[in-house]
């Protein structure tokens, strides 16, 4: 079966629906189908930024191949991309099935439009934002507003199903009112990385980190929670001297806030921003270094860094939001705190940092009984079935 799988990034396009996409390729393709991606020449979108001229545009791989599209998009707050040739590609190619990532973005429209001209079968996995976690001001809330109530209904009612990773993603999207086909709970799997590096201390030997530390593994956005957690690991600075707070990722806008936030707590000598880390063996060891990790955005629809995290046997701190309280059950692989709570989240790493069996005990549970239940393998035979009962022999 041709499938087409349309995504607005790729890798090496960094980012958890890029991954998604990525682990999934190889995957179906190993059940017999011919894969095609199509996405687009960004590297990221927040600040705007192309991929380098050495990433092949059109790439041949053993799946299928990789279709990297212009795209453009209209400026500051009306921020969306716009896939040039999209349309064109789909009619020239003639998959079996479209397989679109993201609620509300043109490769689902995209996708709506090849069903209606030619009968394609569609499904919309939606990896759902509500409006108020997604990046930008009141305007952009505003038209994301507009296109839940008017626009959004026609394009998802016509999916032969949409896909959630959670239960409360499903939630989210009844709230809006839209005609919901089939949904399919089908979450995501977990990626081993690279294993750390022999030693106990190499990622901090490399980085220069004195003491234990707490980690936090994102784009550095505005719906992270990065002032809070900058707020909390102030208040366990003061009573452990030693502490220290490592934040690995991309710049998503925020990294001057929470550089001014750290030196005006006086934390600049403990407080270390990496950026992005390309050795995924150092970032390994990372995560088995760290005494805890912290997640506390606004909202995560699923979260795939605590996977990684708890993989290494590292407890976490957590935000109950989102899809979270379905991945991390609170109090047996981590403590979940309320979203924009400095206080709360103070709390947990205080009480993880001052109780090393506690944190030995979640972080354990959470390598041995949490991330076994999620495996991409398991995902692709899930959707290999969905694709053959959606497009019959």
């Amino acid at each position: 079966m041709k499938v087409a799988q349309l995504s607005t990034r790729y890798p090496p396009g960094p980012g958890g629906v890029e991954r998604h996409v990525a682990e999934l390729a190889p995957r179906l393709a190993a059940r017999g189908h011919h894969v095609d991606v199509y996405t687009s020449d960004l590297y990221r979108e927040f600040p705007w930024q192309r991929l380098d001229r050495s990433v092949p545009r059109e790439e041949r791989t053993a799946f299928g191949a990789v279709h990297r599209l212009s795209v453009w998009s209209l400026p500051g707050e009306l921020h969306y991309p716009f896939f040039r040739g999209l349309n064109d590609a789909l009619a020239r190619d003639r998959p079996d099935i479209v397989h679109a990532h993201t609620y509300g973005t043109n490769q689902v429209a995209a996708a709506r439009r090849h069903h209606r001209r030619l009968g394609t079968p569609f499904v919309l996995t939606a990896h759902f934002h509500p409006i108020w976690s997604i990046e930008g001001g009141w305007l952009r809330h505003r038209i994301r507003g507009f296109y839940d109530r008017r626009l959004g209904n026609p394009v998802v009612r016509d999916a032969a199903a949409v896909i959630v990773q959670t239960r409360e993603e499903e939630r989210l999207l009844r709230s809006l009112n839209l005609e919901l086909p089939r949904v399919v709970l089908q979450p995501p799997g977990y990626s081993p990385g690279p294993a750390p590096p022999p030693g106990p201390r190499a990622f901090r030997d490399r980085f220069g980190i004195r003491g234990d530390f707490v980690l936090f593994v994102g784009r550095l956005a505005s719906n992270k929670g990065l002032l809070e957690l900058t707020e909390a690991f102030g208040s366990l600075a003061r009573a452990d001297p030693s502490a220290e707070l490592v934040l690995i990722g991309e710049d998503g806008g925020m990294r001057r806030r929470v550089t001014d936030r750290v030196r005006a707590l006086g934390l600049d000598r403990r407080v270390h921003l990496l950026g992005h880390v390309e050795d995924g063996a150092l970032v390994s060891a990372a995560y088995r270094e760290a005494r805890v990790f912290a997640l506390p955005s606004e909202y995560e629809a699923f979260g795939l860094v605590l996977l990684e995290a708890l993989a290494q046997g590292t407890p976490v701190v957590a935000s109950r939001v989102g899809g979270i309280p379905e991945v991390v059950e609170d109090g047996r692989a981590g403590l979940l705190v309320p979203p924009r709570s400095s206080e709360a989240l103070a709390d947990a790493l205080r009480r993880l940092w001052d109780d090393p069996e506690l944190a030995r005990s979640l972080g354990a549970y959470g390598r041995d009984h949490v991330v076994p239940r999620f495996s991409w393998d398991a995902l692709a035979d899930r959707l290999d079935v969905l694709y053959r009962e959606l497009v019959p022999a």
